[in-house]
């Protein structure tokens, strides 16, 4: 197996699996954890990945396919999704195509929130364009059934956030283009709910990293000024 990815909650390797080329994730133990409430811990979270990624396949939106579950050693195998990240992809095409791929990728989106799924880390770096257009969405081990329209703003805002720090020049229109698709998919009243969640979430943000700068200046403040 070859290490490809080592993350704070799972190790990721690409391999082989009875002829399959497959990515085998192993959730890793926590030495600051009680070990039976560890291994339990990590059983639940497998086997709960592997639940949700069933039900996204199910739905017809483009994933990995679980092809081998060992909930005590914490262990999934999923098919090997070939393709490009849709980050790497981004950079490399010009607007209009960049327009396409994320009015396309709305609609995928779209597809999972109107069951109630959340992906939870819906970044362009876990997005895949498959060679026939498909974007598969992978890693979903901060996944969750969800239908709460601020559960799912924080999916479209983490979508946004991605555009504006990876794709910047394109990020304005390409974002634009998903919430064309995804409300065509959605619905226009569910999608402006969620959107509606997108900017009440960013400006709680604001708030929040204003109140921090206005403590840092009370604390540098020389006294008797």
């Amino acid at each position: 197996m070859k290490l490809i990815y080592k993350g704070a909650e799972a190790d990721v390797y690409e391999s082989t699996w009875h002829g399959y080329h497959v990515i085998v994730k192993k959730r890793v133990p926590k030495a600051y954890r009680i070990d039976i409430l560890d291994q339990e811990l990590r059983k639940r979270r497998t086997i709960f990945e592997a639940q949700l990624l069933m039900d996204v396949k199910r739905i017809g939106v483009p994933a990995p396919t679980v092809m081998m579950l060992d909930p005590y050693e914490a262990l999934l195998v999923m098919t090997f999704v070939e393709g490009r990240r849709l980050r790497e992809k981004l950079e490399e095409v010009d607007e209009p195509e960049a327009i396409a791929l994320c009015h396309r990728l709305g609609e995928t989106v779209a597809r999972l929130h109107e069951v109630g799924i959340q992906h939870g880390d819906l970044t362009t770096s876990n997005m895949i364009l498959a060679s026939d257009g498909r974007i598969f969405l992978i890693d979903f081990g901060l996944g969750s059934y969800d239908s709460d329209s601020e559960a799912l703003g924080v999916d479209v805002l983490l979508v946004k956030r991605a555009l504006m720090s990876a794709h910047y020049r394109k990020a304005r229109r390409a974002f634009e283009a998903f919430l064309d698709g995804y409300e065509g998919r959605l619905g226009q009243e569910r999608a402006k709910e969620v959107v509606a969640k997108v900017k009440e979430i960013e400006e709680r943000g604001r708030y929040v990293d204003r109140t921090s700068q206005r403590r840092m200046k009370l604390k540098v403040t020389p006294s008797g000024k």
